[in-house]
């Protein structure tokens, strides 16, 4: 954005401030620290930026908002046009108290809900299994069959929200029982509105709630595309989480790498399957963390949105603009959050918020204040609420599409982040894929590395947790926490056997027994499993047959 020759004279001048003014100030006062780091330690901060750090080509990388390379943002008009959707995190005990949360939510504000499921769902077992016992509705809602779903969303029209589930491994049972819902409300398939999170290889890299092996997780995926593209257009079929590789430790530029790098083991196989890229892409959506640095945040998410123009563009050959577009959905980072002087996580949820408005998020949870120590309290998901509706209508950084681009460390930064990004997706190249890179542990160990450096950087002191580490207090405050009894595990049992006891059996061994043969070919099995779910087959009992065909994964398995 600058000709030679002013960048030179901005050189000289520089060389001739360093000497003459700051030199001085140097040597009589000195600076905090030797060096100054971005919050992950990935990039040495500089005392200060110029135009010289940030010699961008406006055309070729930063560009205008809803146009190539979409490092301003995916749509024209971005947040001054239409807010980001507000979601809360629910879903906690039974199916009755999520909705009662859910109704909540929607009555202060909410303009899309989160649903979050216990334990036993994502693993595929059943309330009344054995796995199960004791984590019935501790981490999440406990959903066994259409019934729960019926009851969840009571009294609530799904033509009317955006629904985001985080459920992965079982993904294709849980959407299928909300198009069913879907089906039994009236609401047009095609009018469906959300996404499900059905992003297997950041289990296989970080959390491990995972069923499958690969393979036939990544079949399941693709089945998903293919009747998404076709049956519910407006729902995305995918949140390609780096969210939960940030919570592993790793730093942004490697959140970015391995999440766009999981993005393409998808898209490579939905293309093997025979899906055209254009058809399944622009239902692609994304989920990043957002950590206390604000500016490597915001160059973080701008990063991400021009690499991935790139790799469509590039990679795939894509033709449709949104099959480029990164459209994604950011929670504040729940690793931040500490269990030491729990109201200084306000502060902290409201300045990772900032950073995903300025980053230009579609969507955005924030975390309760408790969440360190339990599942949210009503009150706590209020103010955490009431943190975003505070940012989009008081604090004007919604008011101006991508406010700090021009800024020469945001640039810098922007470049940063994208260069170390794409370098470790070709080592990833290198390595055989993601899939490869993940099955032998490379991915894991390189976030493993950084995990303990951080760790090893907070116990030494070398980094200032709040609370933690430093300003301390002696006392801490009783706070009230949000609790799950065994007698609502009991209640959700009993509910379950009830359940059984009134349907119709032929018809579920008869839906069950199609699932099975389908596993066995090359049919989709979306529209065989949303039968099986409107008889009230369960999720045990649907992820039971696909466990028999498809074998369980473990770690180091080929």
């Amino acid at each position: 954005m600058f000709d030679p020759d002013e960048l030179e004279e901005i050189r000289e001048a520089k060389a001739e401030w360093e000497d003459e003014t700051l030199g001085p100030t140097l040597d009589r006062f000195g600076e905090r620290k030797e060096e100054f780091t971005t919050d992950t330690g990935g990039n040495v901060v500089k005392r200060l930026y110029t135009p010289d750090d940030a010699d961008v080509d406006y055309d070729e990388d930063v560009g205008f908002p809803g146009e190539k390379p979409y490092t301003r943002g995916v749509y024209p008009t971005m947040h001054r046009g239409r807010l980001w959707t507000m979601r809360q995190y629910a879903g906690f005990g039974t199916a009755a108290e999520t909705n009662e949360r859910f109704r909540y939510l929607i009555d202060n504000g909410s303009s899309g809900l989160s649903l979050a499921f216990d334990l036993p769902t994502q693993m595929g077992y059943d309330s009344d299994a054995m796995m199960a016992a004791g984590e019935v509705g501790k981490s999440g809602v406990a959903i066994d069959s259409l019934h729960d779903m019926e009851t969840v969303f009571d009294g609530i029209d799904l033509g009317e929200v955006s629904t985001s589930m985080t459920i992965n491994a079982p993904a294709a049972v849980l959407l299928a029982m909300y198009v069913a819902l879907g089906d039994k409300q009236g609401v047009p398939r095609e009018e469906l509105r959300g996404t499900i999170q059905n992003d297997i290889m950041k289990e296989y890299i970080a959390r491990n709630l995972y069923i499958f092996p690969p393979e036939p997780s990544m079949r399941l995926i693709t089945d998903i595309f293919e009747f998404c593209a076709a049956e519910t257009p407006k729902f995305n079929t995918i949140s390609i989480s780096g969210y939960h590789i940030r919570e592993a430790g790793s730093t942004a530029a490697q959140e970015v790498a391995f999440t766009l790098g999981n993005g393409i083991q998808y898209v490579e196989a939905a293309v093997d399957a025979g899906l055209d890229v254009d058809d399944f892409a622009p239902q692609l959506s994304f989920f990043f963390n957002a950590h206390n640095n604000i500016l490597e945040e915001v160059a973080k998410f701008r990063a991400a949105r021009r690499m991935w123009a790139k790799i469509m563009e590039e990679r795939f050959g894509a033709e449709n603009p949104k099959s480029m577009q990164l459209k994604f959905h950011t929670q504040t980072g729940g690793s931040t959050l500490t269990a030491q002087q729990v109201e200084n996580n306000v502060v902290r949820v409201a300045y990772q918020a900032l950073a995903a408005v300025l980053g230009g998020t579609q969507s955005l949870h924030t975390n309760g204040k408790d969440e360190a120590l339990s599942l949210p309290t009503e009150k706590s998901v209020r103010t955490a609420l009431r943190t975003q509706q505070i940012l989009a209508h008081e604090s004007g950084a919604a008011d101006t599409i991508d406010p700090l681009a021009g800024s020469y460390y945001v640039e810098a930064l922007t470049d940063d982040i994208e260069d170390e990004a794409f370098d470790l997706l070709d080592e990833v190249d290198e390595r055989g894929g993601m899939l490869d890179a993940v099955k032998n542990q490379w991915v894991q160990r390189e976030i493993q590395d950084v995990a303990y450096e951080r760790q090893r950087e907070i116990e030494e002191g070398e980094r200032v947790i709040v609370g933690v580490n430093e300003y301390q207090v002696d006392e801490e405050p009783t706070v009230e926490v949000q609790e799950v009894s065994e007698e609502e595990e009991q209640k959700q049992v009993e509910s379950l056997d009830a359940r059984k006891d009134d349907r119709d059996e032929e018809a579920v061994e008869a839906a069950l027994e199609d699932i099975r043969a389908a596993a066995n070919g090359d049919e989709n099995l979306l529209p065989l499993i949303v039968t099986a779910v409107k008889a009230y087959a369960t999720v045990g009992e649907i992820c039971g047959v696909l466990r028999e065909e498809f074998g369980e994964y473990e770690p180091g398995m080929a």
